[in-house]
């Protein structure tokens, strides 16, 4: 198929920035979305990736939304087929396309906002510090330790071998601080524990390498069991 030629309107700076059939670039997760052109309708369904994320939305006069896959969780707690939508972001000249920045449920008033992938900047935040009463413990497949659920929500994750180190530290009941990235999404906030202790003051640091991320690594990713040993 010949690649389709996207010509985009810039409204901000009136420049046209040809794209060939690739994804899309968001705006700056600086920019104020509301100063971006709106386009309003209701939503006919979702497009999905090979790998079935959302990564945008057909609406119900043909224009299409896209939206990067990072926000798949997010767009289907906020925004479902059916739903009046007003979307923010930069509209090309000879095709009904929208590269969002910004789509907000009109009847509920809810937005998802593209601040860039969950490693990029603005979703991360660098050795930020909460406090809260471990509710939880969490645990590999293997019945290893490696996390816990504070009584706010709040997941923290940690390699397992850290867990069973800081056992006396990581018990139902105990109030904790904890340093490391915050991510928080529509499904909850997960914090990647860097250093852990009783109070902000009072802190360990983690020993040893992050465990491995993705859907063919995790923390609870330590390999089979060992065999049983042999009959005598």
């Amino acid at each position: 198929m010949t690649p389709i030629v996207t010509v985009l309107a810039l409204a901000a700076a009136g420049i046209g920035t040809a794209y060939a059939q690739a994804p899309l670039s968001p705006p700056d997760a600086t920019w104020d979305a509301s100063q971006l052109p709106e386009t309003r309708g209701i939503v006919k369904q979702y497009t999905l990736t090979p790998r079935g994320d959302v990564d945008g939305l057909i609406l119900n006069d043909g224009t299409e939304v896209k939206l990067p896959p990072h926000l798949t969780a997010q767009i289907v707690f906020t925004i479902k087929p059916g739903d009046g939508v007003s979307v923010r972001g930069l509209r090309a000249r000879a095709l009904p396309l929208v590269d969002a920045s910004q789509v907000t449920n009109i009847a509920t008033g809810k937005s998802v906002v593209d601040n860039g992938p969950p490693e990029g900047p603005g979703r991360r935040g660098a050795d930020q510090t909460i406090s809260g009463r471990i509710a939880t413990l969490l645990h590999g497949k293997r019945g290893e330790v490696n996390g816990a659920v504070l009584d706010d929500g709040t997941e923290l994750r940690l390699p397992p071998p850290e867990a069973e180190r800081l056992a006396d530290t990581l018990r139902v009941g105990q109030t904790i601080s904890v340093r490391g990235d915050l991510l928080e999404t529509a499904l909850g906030k997960l914090v990647d524990v860097r250093a852990i202790g009783t109070s902000p003051d009072q802190l360990t640091e983690i020993e040893g390498p992050r465990p491995p991320r993705g859907p063919k690594g995790g923390p609870d990713r330590l390999g089979p069991p060992p065999p049983p040993p042999p009959r005598g």
